[in-house]
């Protein structure tokens, strides 16, 4: 069961996968770009802060995080020691309160059951304001129903989220990590209704 449990043995095991010990590219490169240092800036499944203390470093200060594991939160503030407590939930992302204008998307997607997909675009259409986007990676090799990571393919992702977002992009990462060269897809959703039809 992918509960707060489950992941924390994970991070007491060493079983990271998915940590690239520092910013990916290709939110590192997203990132650099963005001008308006007020955004409030929300990532889901933050592990060990590697994306939220680079862009806290660049000074968004209204950059939060959200992670289930205790494990990773203790090792998040030792990395990132000048990171606001306030502005870490420790709690699961599905209980989340609040109002952002960017989240960013980082291997947290893949880690939530298939189930809660549907569940998963609908909370982050209602955390975002209008004009609002969600950016980040997405893998792209074939489902498997033995996961974490769970993967997927173009159209799912697309008949999914196009039913609440505006697809600004979506396209194969360029800029990938080596290790996962070929198997992300970069988007851009844009949240350009106030309430879901």
């Amino acid at each position: 069961m992918l509960n707060e449990s489950y992941w924390n043995n994970r991070y007491i095991e060493g079983n990271i996968g998915w940590d690239a010990g520092s910013v990916t590219t290709p939110i590192k490169q997203y990132i650099d770009q963005v001008e308006d240092k007020n955004l409030r800036i929300l990532i889901p499944g933050a592990g060990f802060g590697n994306e939220a203390g680079y862009i806290y470093s660049l000074g968004f200060v209204n950059t939060f995080v959200c992670e289930w594991s205790e494990k990773a939160v203790i090792q998040f503030k030792k990395n990132y020691p000048s990171f606001p407590d306030s502005q870490i939930f420790l709690k699961n992302f599905f209980e989340i309160e609040g109002d952002f204008d960017l989240i960013i998307e980082q291997t947290f997607f893949c880690a939530i059951h298939p189930s809660q997909r549907e569940l998963y675009a609908k909370k982050v259409f209602d955390l975002l304001n209008f004009g609002g986007k969600m950016v980040g990676l997405l893998f792209d090799f074939p489902f498997s129903e033995k996961g974490p990571p769970f993967g997927g393919d173009s159209q799912e992702y697309l008949s999914l989220f196009k039913k609440y977002f505006k697809i600004n992009c979506f396209e194969k990462s360029y800029n990938s990590i080596k290790p996962r060269e070929g198997n992300e897809i970069f988007f851009n959703f844009e949240k350009t209704n106030y309430k879901l039809l």
